[in-house]
């Protein structure tokens, strides 16, 4: 799987779990952002402005952080940043409707400007393109990664010919019209998919109806490290596929050769094609509760077969179920990997809640392994941090009374950056293990 991982969401799974109940979503509520006085000197400031309470680099502002605002401030516009002295901080997207009315989008002594918001743009194409050479190994990458490229609020995927962009601010979609077509030159793309979340969309006052026009895209073809892969719109999940895996499916498949191996999780087929298909592992089991990923998976692997059926057992069930049922009949893999939706949503109960998810698919993923065969365990969570994970998997196994040889934690490709600032940003956890003899 991959996220998309929003953010990948950043970066939002769709869930794949009957353990998990549904949740509906909550209705929107507007709000008006309340102003405090205008403090003394702001008259020589440049409008439209907003003050901080506090210092902060976070780019999130919430209400509770800010102060005054000059009355000229327009949703969806830029607007100048002073800090609690008076001085200059920097500059964001401004939506008084938002839940974080001020995306900070730079930090600095300068006023931001639209021209300083193309360069963004095309420093961050420049970074996948022509620094990391993506272009060599892959059609799909990520080129804007929200507020770890300056763009807070959009995130943008070129999978060959197409642009697969996620809005999540009002400021960004007043400005898809003038910057899909400078996109489109950097990346030499000519079409476009554009999704803003029906609650987002609600919150931060954007009509979807308005979205640029594109040719229609349904699905497209796509390489990654040779491997073949169908991306489909109309049933994918986040922007269509999961780059943020690309190297750690190619790591995988280098440790597989002649192996059995367990996908728990499997999505489109990412890690276990790559498996068969460079690994040659032996005999690859792959699962997932979502109907149409299967589909997808095989469809996927039918793509690749041009060397010969590549003999991938497919399975369309729960993850839970299935591993207990493998437990239960003392079956047991070479190597086992769990790359699960985000099960943390939030923070105090619902992510309690969500570590406990983590612990119970983990214990159930090691009993799967065959004592000396490779663990790979996953998180896409943003609000569980590295530590954290490693800390959840560790008191797993020691409940079943195993060790683990911690080998590594790796993330996702350089196209997905985080920010020192914001480590919730650093969402992509892929914990490397042998289970001690």
């Amino acid at each position: 799987m991959q996220q998309n991982r929003p953010n990948e969401k950043h970066n939002n799974r769709k869930p794949r779990y009957s353990d998990r109940p549904a949740r509906p979503a909550p209705a929107a509520k507007l709000r008006t952002f309340k102003t405090a006085e205008a403090p003394e000197g702001s008259e020589n400031w440049v409008r439209p402005w907003v003050q901080l309470k506090y210092f902060t680099y976070n780019p999130a502002v919430f209400p509770r952080m800010l102060g005054a605002v000059s009355p000229d401030a327009v949703d969806g516009g830029l607007i100048n940043v002073y800090d609690k002295n008076g001085e200059l901080f920097g500059g964001g997207f401004w939506n008084s409707r938002s839940r974080t009315p001020l995306r900070m989008l730079y930090h600095g002594p300068e006023i931001l400007t639209e021209a300083r918001l193309e360069s963004a743009l095309r420093r961050a194409v420049s970074w996948r393109r022509e620094d990391c050479g993506l272009d060599a190994t892959t059609s799909a990458y990520r080129i804007i990664h929200g507020d770890s490229d300056g763009l807070g609020g959009l995130i943008a995927d070129r999978y060959s010919d197409v642009l697969s962009l996620e809005v999540t601010t009002l400021g960004v979609w007043n400005r898809l019209g003038s910057w899909l077509p400078l996109l489109h030159k950097l990346c030499g793309t000519t079409r476009h998919v554009i999704s803003v979340d029906e609650g987002i969309a609600r919150m931060e006052g954007i009509d979807p109806a308005t979205a640029p026009k594109s040719e229609p895209v349904h699905r497209v073809r796509i390489v990654e490290n040779g491997v073949n892969f169908e991306v489909d719109f109309a049933q994918g999940h986040k922007t269509g596929f999961f780059c943020d895996q690309r190297d750690n499916r190619l790591k995988l498949s280098r440790l597989v050769e002649g192996k059995s191996m367990l996908d728990l999780c499997c999505y489109s087929g990412g890690f276990s094609i790559h498996a068969k298909l460079h690994g040659k592992a032996r005999e690859v089991t792959a699962v997932d509760l979502d109907e149409k990923a299967i589909l997808m998976a095989k469809r996927n692997a039918n793509i690749n077969s041009a060397g010969g059926p590549l003999r991938i057992d497919f399975v369309h069930a729960d993850a839970f179920v299935y591993a207990r049922q493998m437990v239960r009949n003392g079956k047991q893999f070479d190597v086992v990997l769990l790359d699960p939706p985000k099960f943390v949503l939030g923070r105090d109960e619902e992510k309690e809640e969500g570590i406990k998810k983590y612990n119970d698919l983990n214990m159930l993923g090691l009993q799967c392994v065959r004592r000396g065969g490779l663990f790979v365990t996953c998180s896409c969570s943003g609000l569980l941090s590295p530590a954290e994970f490693e800390k959840t998997v560790i008191k797993a196994a020691q409940r079943l009374g195993r060790r683990l040889q911690i080998l590594e934690m790796t993330g996702p490709g350089w196209d997905h950056p985080f920010l020192s600032t914001y480590p919730e940003g650093r969402y992509l956890k892929v914990l490397w293990a042998r289970v001690m003899e």
